[in-house]
């Protein structure tokens, strides 16, 4: 005979409380741990630089800073640098700093740096070697100033990882006269056996951050310490470092912005435009290539509010290393939709950071393919880009057809916006070049498209120069690698 249960009574809010408790005490199997495994803090930067970034819990510097009733990321009228500060020249070695990290050894660790293909994210070392170079600097002018990434003058690619392993992040001040910047060197190589030195085939990238110090109140330049230069090898760092700083302020003296093309460039803006036309002349054969891609339609957009767990050493400030990963993700994107291949990174070429990014503002990119390489039309005999002056006599003619791979040059231009979006402002230009396996081009079609493609052939054309006379001098540097080897980085 079936019973009938007995109707249940009305449970309250404590009666359920009751019988919670009561199930627990009596079913003390069913209790379950919620953490079986040490808790990894991280950024995405490895601990070790994230703990020599970060020094103040940033709830506790937003309520200093509250209660003080300043705000870091304004200028204030009275300099904070004291005006004793030791300048004594210092050596290189002082600055050295050395990181390992163990990726090969600790598989945790390992998960922040991989992509979905087993394979090393080159955004995150350089996240990594941007919070390095701050380490560095500081090293050399002590805490009392602010030392913010102003450009990363190259990170080039020089023998291409075969498997994954421990890698040393090192470097050091390389350039400083006593102004306000510095320039740091900075390598990544396999980790070597303990006390031994790192090989030359070992060494993965080479890179070099220029980094300004600020007064941290009025944020203008300060004096900072100049470098005390002792052995042959420390004076060639040095002399290298001089000559890209006098390079840059070259550079900019001939600047598009300052400058019109020249006549070679504008020979090639008017042999694209006539291309255009032809590809749009009912009464002409020619039409567009499937292989041709109009600059516009390349474009791509992110948007992000900034954090503060991005923020730098002075809390209030994304820091650089962020903006590089960020920028190197959406260029890698961009350069992956433009080809519809799997591109692979050849360079990070020379690029600035304009404007501090504030802790809770709003960071803008977009990507554009500037340039490929071969281009569209090019020049027989063709000088140096950049020169600004006459051009040699060169005929201008089609790229070469059937080019088996494309350098895909990637621009993202970045700007900021406070979050009530009332005040706008750019942060930077960063420069990617990509290698991918297919004959690709890209046409620029307005005015301002051909300033971009003239600004990135100029750039294209420095950097082969570049490499030509590190080859022609007998290789004494790091050769550059031409993305055509098999790797395990993106």
């Amino acid at each position: 005979m079936m019973r009938v249960p007995k109707a249940l009574p009305a449970l309250n809010g404590p009666t359920l409380h009751r019988l919670a408790l009561t199930t627990y005490q009596k079913s003390p199997a069913v209790v379950r741990k919620l953490h079986v495994t040490t808790p990894r803090h991280t950024d995405g930067v490895y601990q070790a630089l994230t703990e020599m970034r970060v020094k103040t819990p940033y709830i506790e510097a937003l309520r200093k800073q509250r209660q003080e009733g300043i705000d870091p990321t304004k200028k204030g009228d009275t300099p904070a640098t004291p005006p004793d500060r030791d300048l004594t020249p210092k050596k290189m070695s002082e600055s050295f700093h050395r990181v390992v990290l163990p990726l090969a050894r600790d598989p945790w660790l390992m998960d922040n740096y991989l992509n979905a293909d087993g394979h090393i994210r080159l955004g995150t070392i350089f996240m990594d070697l941007d919070a390095l170079s701050g380490v560095i600097a500081y090293k050399h002018t002590g805490e009392s100033v602010t030392t913010v990434t102003a450009a990363v003058d190259r990170i080039t690619i020089n023998h291409p990882l075969k498997e994954l392993c421990d890698l040393e992040l090192s470097g050091q001040v390389t350039f400083s006269t006593g102004r306000s910047s510095m320039e740091i060197s900075l390598q990544v190589a396999k980790a070597p056996e303990e006390g031994a030195d790192v090989k030359r085939e070992d060494v993965l990238m080479t890179c070099a951050f220029t980094m300004v110090s600020l007064d941290p109140s009025t944020k203008k330049p300060v004096a900072i310490a100049p470098l005390q230069v002792e052995t042959a090898e420390e004076r060639h760092l040095f002399e290298l470092g001089e000559k890209n700083y006098n390079s840059k302020k070259a550079l900019a003296k001939t600047a598009l912005r300052k400058q019109t093309p020249n006549d070679l460039e504008s020979d090639l803006i008017h042999a694209m435009w006539l291309k255009h036309l032809e590809y749009h002349d009912p009464n002409m054969s020619t039409r567009k290539p499937d292989n041709v891609v109009y600059m516009d339609s390349t474009r791509m957009q992110s948007s992000q509010i900034m954090q503060p767990q991005y923020r730098n050493r002075h809390n209030f400030m994304i820091f650089g290393g962020f903006l590089l990963k960020q920028t190197f993700e959406l260029a890698f994107c961009c350069a992956a939709s433009f080809s519809h291949t799997r591109p692979t990174f050849v360079s990070l070429d020379p690029s600035t950071f304009d404007n501090p990014v504030p802790v809770g503002s709003v960071l803008y990119l977009t990507a554009t393919v500037a340039y490929t390489d071969p281009p569209l039309v090019t020049a027989a005999g063709d000088q140096q880009a950049g020169s600004g002056g006459d051009r040699q006599d060169s005929d201008v003619t089609d790229g070469p057809a059937d080019s088996k791979y494309t350098r895909v040059q990637i621009r993202i231009d970045s700007k900021v916006r406070n979050i009530e979006h009332g005040e706008t402002k750019p942060t930077g230009q960063f420069n990617y070049t990509f290698l991918v396996e297919k004959d690709i081009k890209v046409m620029p079609r307005t005015y301002s498209e051909f300033m971009v493609w003239v600004d990135a052939r100029r750039r294209a054309e420095r950097i082969r120069v570049s490499i030509e006379g590190m080859e022609s001098s007998g290789g004494t540097g790091q050769l550059q690698d031409d993305g055509k080897k098999d790797r395990v980085t993106e």
